[in-house]
């Protein structure tokens, strides 16, 4: 299955998702100081930045060239936490009062433009070059790990691909072994030991 129909499976899961969350539940524990609100706001951009980095000017060269770099170099270096948490909340307030509605409608836009790109299609991120196949295997990462955060959150069953969290499984692993946590990845596993406390690769 292609990157661009990963993302897509996966961005519908989330939509499905949205669709049945409850009113009152939008104001419970979501993940971290998030409500659930502002947790599905966080979500809803990996759509939204998507048509925004391929809406600007495409830089000359790749210079992230895997996705599993984009989450090793680049996510570790440039991503502020707080700023992720305040933009989270604001995403959250932008779903409005229908949040199904603004999202289907941000998803469509989004996949008509990755359809109308050429296969080498390069997006910026701040400067630096990526492939647009390879940043959407972030996009569908987030989208998975966020749709079951979501999940786990509301107790509504999600409906992720299993080749989306396959996909995602593997970009985990390949982040952990990049930043030379393999052996533990490996062990845990296999059943030796359990991950660190508090263990991330984001």
């Amino acid at each position: 299955m292609s990157n661009a129909a990963l993302f897509s499976r996966s961005a519908d899961a989330f939509v499905e998702m949205l669709g049945a969350i409850r009113p009152e539940q939008w104001d419970l524990q979501g993940l971290g100081n998030w409500s659930v609100r502002s947790l599905a706001g966080h979500t809803a951009r990996a759509i939204l930045t998507v048509e925004n980095y391929i809406s600007q000017e495409e830089p000359g060269a790749v210079t992230i060239p895997t996705a599993e770099a984009y989450y090793s170099t680049v996510y570790q270096q440039f991503t502020d936490a707080t700023a992720v948490e305040a933009r989270g909340v604001e995403a959250g307030q932008w779903l409005g009062d229908d949040p199904l509605s603004q999202v289907t409608s941000a998803l469509a836009s989004a996949k008509s433009l990755i359809d109308s790109q050429p296969s080498n299609r390069i997006v910026s991120i701040g400067g630096m070059g990526i492939l647009l196949t390879e940043y959407l295997r972030t996009r569908v990462f987030e989208l998975v790990v966020h749709t079951i955060d979501l999940s786990r959150a509301t107790g509504i069953p999600h409906i992720v691909p299993a080749a989306a969290i396959a996909d995602s499984v593997n970009l985990a692993t390949a982040i952990a072994t990049q930043r030379g946590d393999g052996e533990a990845i490996l062990l845990a596993f296999t059943g030796r030991v359990p991950l660190p406390e508090g263990f991330s690769v984001v």
